[in-house]
């Protein structure tokens, strides 16, 4: 998967708390058996104003002008700044893919749903827990400030408004060591490797008939 040291990136605000998984990524979009192609399905029902389908070209739809990713303010954001409760809802890695493919890499809020911030870590997308109030400020802020942008350094573990301000978050060591170095639970195992393949050597010789 992508690492994620640092980036300094615009920040789109999403002004709802609670928002679930069948509002980041509609169920029609789960029949498709790709991993891919999900971006522009993200936030579907609110971002355009008719229903959409996998049969039917985004392109072709008409945007809800007053949704804030379709906001030219807005565009090119990779940061998304949400309220408490984030990711809430069924179980759905696409969630993380389309948010992901949509452009972001991070999405800072007060507090997320268990499996929803589970996913995210395993997609190499990062769930960033600040306080309520923080937050609050931050959402004044984007609004008043037109290119609004944050800077997000994931080993330092600080977020830095553009006033200079730094402001510290946690994060577990295991997952910062996998996001930094882009280590999915694949990577992981392959750092092995190398004991994998003379496991299996041996395993050839002390047990042939397994591998007849």
């Amino acid at each position: 998967m992508r690492a994620f040291t640092q980036i300094t990136a615009k920040v789109a605000p999403l002004d709802r708390p609670n928002v679930d998984t069948d509002a980041i990524i509609p169920k029609q979009y789960l029949k498709s058996i790709k991993r891919t192609g999900f971006g522009p399905f993200a936030f579907d029902d609110w971002r355009y104003l008719d229903k959409g389908d996998l049969d039917i070209d985004p392109a072709a739809r008409r945007p809800n002008p007053d949704f804030v990713i379709n906001q030219a303010r807005y565009a090119g954001a990779e940061i998304l700044l949400a309220r408490e409760n984030f990711g809430c809802g069924s179980s759905r890695e696409h969630a993380v893919w389309a948010l992901e493919q949509a452009g972001f890499r991070s999405v800072i809020a007060p507090s997320f749903a268990d499996i929803f911030f589970n996913n995210s870590f395993k997609g190499g997308f990062l769930p960033l827990v600040l306080p309520a109030d923080v937050v609050d400020r931050l959402f004044r802020e984007v609004e008043a400030t037109p290119g609004y942008a944050l800077t997000i350094d994931l080993p330092a573990q600080t977020v830095v408004t553009p006033s200079g301000e730094s402001i510290p978050f946690q994060i577990d060591d295991f997952r910062k060591h996998c996001m930094v170095n882009g280590l999915d639970d694949i990577g992981l195992t392959l750092q092995n490797a190398d004991d994998i393949h003379a496991y299996e050597a041996r395993r050839r010789v002390e047990a042939p008939w397994l591998f007849a």
